[in-house]
């Protein structure tokens, strides 16, 4: 297996800049993809940044640092050139390219280097019992999955927590609320469904704001919740199953592997983490609350004031702010964690942060062995610019924006292929209409809103599933043509990169380890959407200017083709996006 190819070359420049300045320290260098062919595949750009203090004109130092290069004779290089005030562009050998095509299609992990495994939790999805999930539930669901996929491939042990909201107030206001207006046994979960819940919930809420003494019988149906009460137990159990049901019904659509770990599982932590935070005096009372105020000039209002982590209300109760210490503090205690990764919306970030930044005052959070990533994402908007909502005015739910994707795709499908029975096209539009739902969030930079259109992200053309999926169908179009024996060829044929087609398919196929690296540390799954767009559009020329069936490179080209088949079908389920045969 190789290393990237940037990390390979980093670690050339940093040898030959050894050689060419033997007693400068060597800073991080800066190897970037070039933004033009005729740049080369690569540049080198860290001459100008050695300029001050090694007090050598940039150019000069690029210079010397090509000499020194041209001394190791790595037979990866082509070629090196010095441009402008001090750049180094790039270019990389035909044949080693070809090498390391051919060394990942005798490899399952397609070439790319173990690492060291690490424990990582990945909180995701992370819904509120008695509600349903909705189209914001979306992005958090599937960029989480993405994201542990990336780090399940690369052989990491990750823990997939679904942190759901199913513990306090509301719970007491719909406990009570039911108790007292419903006919229900609470017997049977089949009795209600979530839509019920869910009309119980705005109901309830509305008697909570608007009559005292239902408010103070909700306050003490929490208190008789957590104070383990059977009948109320026994209410609020049958509410999360049938809240569960419902999400199971789309995480099965979606294919999302997940451990549900609520709110309710860290109860019984609440009390021992006030009582650290108070032995370790790191808390602040505030009319009557118990809290936490982290010096951050990030960590005020709007008029300057520092903002609290409330871990005791005045009343004895506890809250989210409560709830999330104490998940942080088990996910390392207990589950041993080495990475932490939170996937919320933006308007959550503030509060990650001072989590985080309290779990670090604790003493239970050491930055040296623990990463944590609050990995923050947009709004989805409709085409009015507006959150994402129904004709009605009312928020989509996520289950009939699933269902409407599928129908959407069966119907483009019946128009391409008329003569398809109706239950394949069934099948190819369940995984094509999940997929391009999938695939039109992930393609979006996560920090940034984005506008959902059932039009756009079934198009056949553009940065879209569809179009990068038809390209992998071509590829495997043109080896049921040619019926070669696909492992006879890996072992005894050689790839040979002869064509600017081939040369640039295959530069490309080598860049999918440095891809890889890039999510781990950025996590941004758009990388990944971006990679492939751009292997589709450089197979689909590949395909136009390098004929393959009975050219005398057949066996080449095959095994390029085979080799892009296998890194398509590795990103598609990177991005939690189910393969077709035919389109």
């Amino acid at each position: 297996m190789f290393d990237s190819l940037a990390t390979t070359l980093r670690n050339f420049f940093s040898r030959a800049l050894q050689i060419a300045y033997p007693d400068v320290k060597i800073p991080p260098l800066e190897v970037t993809r070039s933004t033009q062919e005729s740049f080369g595949n690569y540049q080198f750009n860290s001459a100008m940044k050695l300029a001050a203090s090694l007090k050598v004109a940039p150019r000069k130092i690029a210079e010397e640092i090509v000499k020194a290069a041209v001394t190791l004779k790595e037979p990866f290089i082509e070629r090196l050139e010095v441009a402008g005030p001090g750049f180094i562009n790039i270019w990389l050998a035909p044949e080693y390219l070809a090498a390391m095509v051919q060394a990942a299609l005798q490899d399952l992990r397609l070439g790319i280097r173990a690492v060291k495994k690490e424990k990582v939790v990945i909180d995701f999805s992370s819904p509120n019992t008695a509600k349903e999930m909705h189209v914001g539930h979306l992005r958090s669901t599937i960029i989480g999955d993405s994201l542990a996929r990336v780090f399940e491939f690369l052989g990491h042990d990750v823990l997939r927590l679904n942190h759901i909201g199913d513990f306090g107030t509301s719970f007491g206001m719909l406990i009570a609320y039911m108790k007292e207006n419903t006919q229900y046994a609470f017997n049977q979960v089949d009795e209600i469904s979530l839509s019920d819940l869910v009309t119980f919930y705005r109901q309830s809420k509305v008697a909570f704001d608007a009559d005292p003494e239902f408010k103070k019988r909700a306050q003490l149906q929490v208190v008789a919740l957590q104070s383990g009460d059977p009948e109320t137990v026994k209410i609020w159990k049958i509410i999360c199953e049938i809240s569960r049901r419902a999400y199971q019904e789309i995480y099965d659509l979606l294919d999302i592997k997940i451990v549900e770990r609520g709110e309710s599982f860290y109860n019984f932590l609440l009390p021992f983490i006030v009582d650290e935070f108070e032995r370790k005096g790191l808390i602040t009372p505030s009319e009557g609350a118990k809290c936490i105020f982290i010096e951050n000039a990030a960590f005020v209002n709007r008029e300057g004031e520092k903002l609290p982590l409330m871990i005791q209300k005045s009343d004895g109760g506890y809250n989210y702010d409560t709830t999330d210490l104490a998940a942080m503090y088990h996910r390392i205690g207990e589950e041993k964690a080495e990475r932490i990764i939170i996937v919320t919306d933006a308007g959550q970030a503030t509060h990650f942060q001072m989590v985080y930044e309290a779990a670090v005052m604790a003493g239970y959070l050491d930055k040296s062995k623990v990463r944590f990533d609050h990995v923050p994402f947009g709004v989805v908007l409709g085409a009015d610019g507006k959150k994402f909502r129904t004709r009605s005015g009312d928020t989509e739910k996520l289950i009939d924006l699933l269902t409407t994707a599928v129908s959407r795709a069966e119907d483009i499908l019946k128009e391409r292929n008329p003569d398809w029975s109706g239950s394949e096209r069934k099948k190819v539009a369940q995984a094509l209409g999940i997929g391009a739902v999938k695939y039109a969030d992930l393609s979006s930079n996560r920090t940034s809103d984005y506008t959902f259109s059932y039009e756009r992200m079934l198009r056949f053309e553009g940065n879209t599933v569809a179009f990068v999926m038809y390209a992998y169908v071509r590829s495997l179009s043109i080896k049921r043509k040619i019926s070669a024996d696909i492992e006879d060829l890996i072992k005894n044929e050689k790839i040979i990169l002869k064509e600017p087609a081939e040369i640039a398919l295959a530069l490309h196929l080598d860049r999918f380890s440095e891809m890889i690296e890039q999510i781990v540390e950025e996590l941004l799954p758009n990388r990944l959407t971006d990679y492939l767009y751009e292997l589709a559009e450089k197979f689909n020329l590949f395909f136009r200017d390098c004929r393959v069936e009975g050219d005398p490179a057949q066996n080449s080209r095959i095994l390029l083709t085979e080799a892009c088949g296998r890194v398509f079908e590795k990103g598609f389920s990177l991005l939690g996006v189910q393969c077709v045969k035919r389109m």
